[in-house]
């Protein structure tokens, strides 16, 4: 299935949580941090008032709290606006 943003919209894969481990105790994934960066995917083409900055394949940081969890095909992704995007990794 293949998803194209529009607006000012980014489709964004989060890296993978990272495994951490505590005196041998692994903590479940549900008390994992969620991840605060990846991968942009997909963007859309921007609006009159916003050009697009991000590009695909950029690597990126976000809010905690930024975007929409979706599913597609199996594979997690957040969709977010450009201006949830605190930066990109250089």
């Amino acid at each position: 299935m293949n998803i194209k943003p529009l607006a000012d919209r980014v489709l964004v894969k989060p890296a993978a949580a990272e495994e951490k481990t505590v005196s041998g105790i692994i903590i479940p994934d549900t008390a994992k941090e969620k991840p605060l960066k990846g991968e942009v995917v997909a963007v859309g083409k921007g609006t009159k008032d916003e050009e697009m900055v991000v590009k695909q394949g950029d690597k990126v940081l976000y809010g905690k709290y930024a975007g929409t969890e979706i599913e597609i095909d199996g594979v997690q992704y957040l969709i977010m606006r450009q201006s949830d995007i605190l930066g990109i990794i250089g």
